[in-house]
């Protein structure tokens, strides 16, 4: 039967492993998708290492626009990244009738309403399994393997190089700053981390796979969105004191006035597996009302599992390439007419627990005026450490757990706390999750 072509932009680490691993397993692909699928073009800036990786029986361009015109091309792979001439490249792909697969979280996270639609239009398919979580296949999983279920939350590690840096400051106690540059050393981490560290790259992901869990336009500048950079090691410390381990989650949960979509560090009971992910891994846990949890884990990035998921959507788009475009698989999993645009909820609205470390002046009744502030917002109070002042101090530790209660609430006593003189400097306050 006659190949499928494809034009790949860009040969950097997932270009490269998916030109490896297409070779690699070509007999096994070609078995499971019912014809043969070859990389006939490439284009890179860096034409050396293009030759280099895809060898002479390719086109080697710097011109990736002559890929996505390219009458001989059926699929183009776009690894590019970023928001600017990758979007412009996807477009017209899709204009020339060429099918997409793309690993780019960020531009389908800010741009896929438009990208989808435009798709939508011209009956070709975005796939885009490799922009959330690697070689995990949670994408197929929420949109196709979960289909009998309301979804009900789903929450994620789905940025290795966070949980990484969390990972090591748990295990050796150091503070962030060292963790970081340990990262950088090991290629862990971008010279130019602020996407991982500021929880822009899961709040990226974290937004698509609540758009195919609950039906929703992608609303990336909804997102609310906190790094790890302020994370401090006393409180990682802490936690683990209380039964619990701090790990960034991107959540997406339905509530009845809305949903959540949020990004931030989290503490979550030890004892759960997705509270045991560690390094560079990632995982997410998806509640469904017929199923119950179900946990997906593996590696988040790195050329060949990454790979593993771009070839998966190759031979999706060739097993279904000749198909009716009405009875494919949705992009958002849900009919294009039947997406609802439910309002994602702003942080103050959201409702979850809460960790609260306060610094106060070891002196009687301090602990009464706290209480009493949090029993008059309506919050209640699951569990308290706190600890004896070093000698010679007259400061020390409190650290407050609360039960489930409203963002605002948990606001406005924190205010009224902080204005108390028996209280020294900012509460430190960080979400939970029971999951």
């Amino acid at each position: 039967m006659k190949p499928i072509n494809v034009g790949l932009l860009g040969i950097g680490t997932v270009g490269g492993g998916t030109f490896t691993v297409l070779k690699r397993n070509e007999e096994e692909i070609t078995r499971r998708a019912g014809r043969p699928i070859r990389i006939t073009a490439v284009a890179d800036k860096n034409l050396e290492l293009a030759k280099s990786v895809a060898g002479a029986d390719v086109r080697i361009t710097d011109d990736a626009f002559s890929v996505v015109t390219d009458p001989e091309i059926d699929i183009v792979v776009e690894l590019i990244g970023g928001y600017g001439v990758a979007k412009e490249l996807v477009l017209k792909a899709i204009e020339n009738g060429k099918h997409v697969v793309t690993a780019n979280k960020a531009l389908l996270a800010v741009h896929g309403n438009e990208i989808f639609a435009a798709a939508q239009k011209k009956g070709v398919m975005v796939a885009f399994e490799a922009a959330v979580a690697g070689g995990i296949p949670i994408i197929k999983a929420l949109r196709e393997g979960l289909s009998a279920n309301r979804i009900q939350w789903l929450a994620g590690i789905i940025n290795g190089t966070t949980n990484f840096i969390l990972s090591e400051m748990r295990d050796k106690g150091l503070p962030f700053a060292d963790v970081l540059k340990e990262a950088q050393r090991l290629g862990y981490a971008e010279a130019d981390p602020t996407f991982d560290i500021e929880g822009v790259d899961a709040a990226h992901k974290a937004t698509l796979m609540a758009s195919i869990a609950f039906g929703v336009p992608v609303q990336f500048d909804k997102a609310y969105v906190e790094g790890i950079t302020k994370l401090e090691a006393a409180d990682i410390k802490y936690a683990e004191q209380l039964g619990y381990r701090i790990k960034l989650l991107g959540i997406a949960r339905r509530r009845p006035q809305g949903i959540e979509l949020r990004v931030h560090p989290t503490l979550i009971p030890e004892k759960r597996l997705i509270a045991n992910v560690e390094g560079a891994m990632n995982a997410v846990l998806v509640q469904g009302d017929a199923v119950g949890a179900t946990l997906y884990y593996g590696k988040g990035a790195g050329a060949e599992p990454t790979a593993s998921a771009v070839i998966a959507d190759l031979v999706d788009v060739t097993r279904l390439h000749t198909a009716d475009p009405e009875h494919r698989v949705p992009h958002l999993a849900f009919q294009p007419d039947q997406i609802t645009d439910v309002p994602v909820l702003p942080i103050d609205e959201v409702e979850t627990s809460y960790y609260l470390r306060l610094r106060v002046l070891d002196k009687p009744g301090v602990l009464a005026d706290i209480t009493r502030i949090l029993a008059d917002q309506s919050i209640s109070i699951d569990a308290m450490l706190q600890r004896e002042p070093e000698e010679g101090e007259s400061q020390t530790d409190i650290i407050i757990l609360t039960h489930l209660t409203i963002e605002k609430n948990v606001d406005t006593a924190i205010a009224k706390i902080e204005s108390l003189d028996s209280v020294a400097g900012k509460v430190i306050r960080l979400r939970l999750e029971n999951l």
